[in-house]
């Protein structure tokens, strides 16, 4: 483990495991990290490939490829050698003087084959459309069901690939397009607002693709500005993310602090018609950090992540999403550490330890999140959340069965969940933030939320009322919540649809978070 791991992370290590959860709780999933994994030596690697592009500050001349005919040179090169490479070597994409760059279109990682983009070097994708088109003709526009285009990376129904090293993988959301309807006049991230503005899906490129297989690893390497989700897991087997760092928008594409001019960004009302220069995390849209999707025996370590949607989201739409395990990582802006809001075929065996969220009192950010409705509903069950710092965070702790309006064909249950040593941190902006704890309730169907409160602290007193839109009242409502033995520190009241089981004794720190909130780990952030 690296020193920017902190010494809180080692500490957790010695202070979690069984003996962590009482008894009494229903909760139970105690599940260990692998080993660390490892770089590649030089007798595993089968080709080198030597960068001829060079980048400044994250970007490329725009001279390289503003001529749609020249927009992916490196994209038959890098494929051919990955088509080469036998399993279990490594493709290794190295730095020669000022040459740092790749400029490549859509790639397929086979089985057992590795990628290892060396430090100092930056992969980046395309910024056109038609090299990512999957054959409807629709990439770069928004309309359609929003699956219109192929990743930069994709896997399918492989088995022990990997993609590593120190360098950088950069999919250029903030660029702009060079073919199809949209060239000149929008980026990928324009695209991304249209939803908002037109109610059309977005057809952006994802940066990782995976789908089906088993034991696919992220070790160390930096994803950013992604068009769409940096990564998505569905359908897989085993799944490590180690040390990954996730950033949308970088300095690139944005302004420290993200102080972008007036006229600078998308307006999420109105369609672009011209492109935007400036981004935020909040026009970064849907530039998911992590999404594990029906996928089992998952781990998710060491890691950073900032960007324009959720942080983590755990989904299970068709198949049931289990065995996850999330340790040691600092979220910054983001949606959340979320699950849902797809929980058809259930989530379970969920826990999340020592985890550091900083946001920055934007709006935008959530904490703790589940999110499900009656249309996409399913069982939520034995998920855990322990020894997580928040601070400068709006929405610190939202549980929800009504994340949108539903078809009833559904009916979610959200139970046996554990909340302990939790430490909220007050937020100059929004004072204790806003709180939802809501159970289920359709006609004669009810499932209560059932969840456990174990030293769960706020700093402030000053809860956020909920604005009902998509949650309800701070005020529990078809709930059964169990507080202790540790404090708990949210002023709850029992009433005919809230059950209050108080089980609370004696006194106990709050998670110590004095050294929990790094900076981000890169010097493009920011923030």
């Amino acid at each position: 483990m690296s020193l920017s791991c902190s010494i809180r992370h080692l500490a957790a290590v010695t202070a979690l495991g069984a003996a962590a959860l009482p008894a009494a709780h229903a909760a139970s999933f105690n599940p260990t990290l692998p080993a660390e994994p490892r770089l590649p030596t030089a007798t595993e690697v089968c080709k080198t490939l030597t960068a001829s592009l060079t980048q400044t500050g994250g970007l490329l001349p725009s001279s390289v490829d503003a001529d749609p005919a020249h927009s992916q040179p490196d994209t038959a090169q890098i494929q051919d050698a990955i088509n080469h490479c036998p399993a279990g070597q490594a493709v290794r994409l190295v730095a020669s003087g000022n040459a740092n760059a790749f400029l490549s279109g859509p790639l397929v990682l086979n089985s057992g084959v590795t990628l290892w983009v060396d430090s100092n070097v930056t992969l980046f994708a395309s910024r056109s459309p038609k090299d990512f088109d999957n054959g409807g003709g629709r990439c770069g526009t928004a309309g359609g069901d929003g699956k219109s285009c192929n990743a930069l990376i994709r896997l399918k129904n492989a088995a022990n690939s990997r993609i590593v090293g120190d360098g950088r993988i950069d999919g250029r959301g903030g660029a702009v397009l060079t073919s199809g309807p949209n060239a000149g006049k929008m980026t990928w991230w324009d695209v991304a607002n249209l939803l908002e503005a037109t109610g059309k899906k977005q057809n952006n490129p994802r940066l990782v693709n995976l789908i089906g297989g088993s034991n696919f690893t992220l070790y160390r390497i930096s994803l950013l500005n992604s068009p769409n989700s940096h990564v998505v897991v569905s359908g897989l087997t085993g799944f490590v993310a180690w040390g990954t760092k996730v950033l949308a928008p970088s300095l690139a594409y944005s302004k420290p602090n993200y102080a972008c001019a007036a006229g600078t960004t998308p307006d999420p009302d109105v369609a672009a018609t011209r492109p935007s220069t400036c981004f935020t995390p909040a026009t970064a849209a849907n530039t998911d950090g992590i999404d594990v999707v029906e996928s089992s025996k998952v781990r998710i370590a060491h890691s950073s992540i900032s960007t324009g949607d959720d942080h983590i989201a755990i989904k299970a739409a068709d198949a049931p999403a289990s065995d996850i395990y999330i340790a040691h990582n600092d979220l910054y802006h983001g949606h959340g550490m979320s699950i849902g809001s797809e929980t058809t075929q259930g989530v379970n065996q969920v826990r999340v330890d020592d985890l550091s969220i900083d946001g920055f009192d934007d709006a935008q950010v959530n904490g703790l999140r589940i999110k499900t409705y009656d249309s996409v509903g399913g069982t939520v069950s034995n998920v855990i959340f322990a020894n997580v710092c928040m601070r400068n965070v709006k929405q610190p702790l939202i549980f929800t069965p009504y994340y949108s309006s539903g078809n009833h064909s559904t009916a979610p249950n959200i139970n046996d969940i554990l909340l302990q040593n939790i430490h909220v941190l007050s937020s100059a902006k929004f004072g204790a933030g806003k709180l939802v704890f809501r159970g289920y309730r359709n006609g004669s169907v009810v499932n209560p939320l059932k969840m456990t409160l174990d030293n769960v602290v706020f700093d402030s007193t000053s809860f956020l009322t909920a604005d009902g839109k998509k949650g309800g009242p701070t005020q529990p409502d078809d709930a059964t919540l169990t507080l202790g033995p540790g404090p708990v520190t949210i002023p709850f009241a029992a009433s005919s649809t809230f059950k209050l089981i108080d089980q609370r004794a004696g006194s106990q720190a709050p998670r110590a978070c004095d050294s929990a909130f790094p900076p981000f780990p890169l010097a493009e952030s920011p923030i």
